[in-house]
């Protein structure tokens, strides 16, 4: 496995954050999921024996509303060492790098959306703001018990007036008179893991201060330090998952538990959340393989009229469909991963401590991250729906295992931050790191329009190399994005924010780009190394997957243009679309999904 600092290989490129749109990625520079290591094979195994052990065969109990089950198998979780992956040994956790950690969190949420809301809530955002931001007495004092499952963590930010909004909270922080403690009052809402944690990470505003602080807070039921909880919310599905009110009533918490600096808390909150959207990508992609499992061992079992569903053509492209999106949101995932730990790597070996490693690594990649919580969760939202689709009347019955986990992925697209206000955030990111000098924009967005107005090639390009169309064609697409960004941000400049719609559009461009190039990169990475033949379906997955992308890009940039742009502008950039998003060779994508569709009824399982 290359890393940036194997001595015996060529030395990978590591882009930093964003410049996949202004750079060309090699194959051979990307991770896979077929680059685990031996140690990351048996993590992945031993997760899976666990899961298929402790919550598949009870997945009807979660949707009984029994968070004790929810409590007792994440302790379980805590003794196999799941919900210290990424905490630092000295801490008695594992130690892992992050892509171990990724491989964890996607193989452990794939049975249920309860159990796989309560450990991200325990294991991400209610433990490593302490991991990254917590003094070394606090990280020796809470991380241990977290970390082996002795307490349990949560975290308290949204308020009912504070959701997206999330730096306007109205919880209030009062130092004593004495200065030895603040009284925290106030109330949180939709706080996971309330009705059995033993410690939340709560923020509440110091005085009239600008931005919100971070408080580490201890909750005993028996000693209830103006602490009380509402009542489990009703919710449309993670019905085990223990989602309460917390209301703070003069709630004493010592000075020394003021995690990080005082205004510190709104940065503390995003960046645990920035881990939380790339992680949240990673828990929703064993659920997409667990659906399409259940789709087709259903699809073969099911005859009607005297033949399996599962050769009925309309059967066939659902499958293709799902199990192209699945294999498209672990070749972007994984990716991401790995460049996140080789950016943490690289600072460490630069002398930086694990902390601040850690934290200026994960925010180096905070776009990407945005932009895979985005795409993967929607992808398994809509393959839990044709999962329905396929069970016919059957999949809208609670007896079968398509409902639940319909309504469990939901959820995915509103918490860690809604997809809207990802896909604004994505797209703002990018500008602000154009901005900094951190990603060059405006350089290769005048080549484009500079080339608009030129004249075009009409050299009969050669395509005999695997995937050499589609890399052109992922060239053009990011000069597709260039050229609509570009001209908004040259429109519009700080007002660009403003224009919610266009942002909208603009980071539609932008995922479907990262998705696209994911899959082909892991593709082309695999057919050098295994051969062509043994890759046949994965080919027949990129292929399909950017033939819908275009369409996309096509939509959304057309909505772009015609928003901002007027008369002679406007004719150009609609052409230079079309001359970007046009293929040579048209594929002929019901002859891809067959191929993809095949081997899924043939294996009767996701075989990739």
């Amino acid at each position: 496995m290359n890393t940036p600092t194997d001595n015996n290989t060529r030395k990978k490129d590591l882009l930093r954050g964003g410049q996949f749109i202004v750079k060309e990625t090699k194959a051979e520079d990307v991770f896979t999921p077929e680059d685990f290591t031996d140690e990351q094979k048996m993590m992945k195994d031993s997760v899976i024996e666990f899961v298929d052990r402790e919550i598949w065969p009870r997945k009807e109990e979660f949707e009984k509303k029994n968070y004790q089950l929810t409590e007792e198998l994440m302790r379980k979780a805590g003794e196999m060492g799941f919900l210290g992956v990424s905490v630092p040994e000295e801490y008695d956790g594992l130690g892992m790098g992050f892509v171990t950690t990724m491989l964890v969190v996607d193989f452990i949420s794939g049975a249920t959306g309860s159990f796989s809301t309560a450990f991200g809530a325990h294991s991400g955002i209610g433990t490593l703001p302490i991991t990254l931001y917590g003094t070394e007495e606090q990280k020796r004092k809470y991380l241990p018990k977290l970390s082996t499952g002795e307490w349990f963590g949560a975290y308290a930010l949204t308020e009912p007036g504070a959701g997206s909004d999330a730096n306007s909270g109205k919880t209030k922080a009062v130092l004593s008179s004495d200065g030895t403690h603040y009284s925290i009052t106030g109330q949180k809402m939709w706080i996971s893991n309330a009705g059995f944690c033993n410690m939340m990470i709560v923020f509440a505003r110091i005085e009239d201060d600008k931005n919100i602080t971070g408080f580490i807070v201890e909750y005993d039921p028996e000693n209830p330090n103006g602490i009380s909880l509402g009542e489990e919310e009703k919710k449309l599905g993670i019905h085990s998952s223990s989602t309460r009110q917390v209301f703070f009533n003069d709630t004493k918490v010592p000075v020394e538990n003021m995690l990080s600096e005082r205004g510190n808390g709104f940065k503390i909150a995003m960046n645990a959340l920035n881990v939380g959207r790339i992680k949240l990508a990673g828990a929703c992609l064993d659920a997409q393989r667990r659906v399409i499992d259940g789709a087709v061992k259903y699809a073969n079992e099911r005859v009607q009229f005297n033949t399996a569903i599962s050769n009925f053509g309309a059967i066939q492209s659902k499958l293709a469909e799902m199990a192209t999106s699945a294999y498209v949101g672990e070749s972007a995932s994984y990716r991401a991963a790995k460049d996140i730990e080789d950016r943490i790597n690289l600072r460490q070996e630069a002398g930086e401590s694990h902390q601040d490693a850690e934290l200026k690594g994960v925010e180096e990649y905070a776009i990407e991250c945005s932009l895979l919580k985005v795409a993967v969760s929607e992808d398994l939202q809509n393959c839990t729906d044709e999962g329905i689709q396929i069970f016919g009347g059957m999949g809208f019955s609670a007896d079968a295992m398509m409902e639940s986990a319909w309504r469990d992925a939901r959820i995915t697209r509103i918490y860690e931050g809604t997809n809207e206000i990802n896909r604004m955030l994505a797209v703002g990111m990018l500008v602000k790191k154009a901005m900094k000098g951190h990603v060059d924009l405006l350089g290769p967005a005048t080549k484009v329009g500079e080339e608009l107005t030129g004249i075009p090639s009409f050299d009969k390009p050669d395509y005999s190399e695997l995937f050499a169309e589609e890399k052109e064609l992922l060239a053009n697409l990011k000069k597709v994005f260039l050229m609509v960004a570009g001209s908004a941000v040259q429109k519009f400049g700080a007002e660009l924010e403003a224009h919610q719609q266009l942002l909208l559009a603009s980071a539609d461009i932008l995922i479907e780009i990262y998705m696209a190039e994911s899959a082909i990169l892991r593709t082309e990475k695999n057919v050098k190394r295994f051969g062509e033949d043994s890759q046949k379906e994965q080919i027949a997955m990129s292929k399909l997957y950017l033939y819908k992308a275009v369409d996309i890009i096509v939509q959304r940039a057309k909505e772009g243009i015609v928003s901002f742009a007027e008369g002679d502008e406007q004719r150009m950039m609609l052409m230079g679309l079309k001359r970007y998003t046009k293929y040579q060779n048209q594929p002929n994508v019901v002859a891809l999904r067959k191929v993809i569709a095949e081997k899924v009824i043939a294996e009767n399982t996701y075989p990739f």
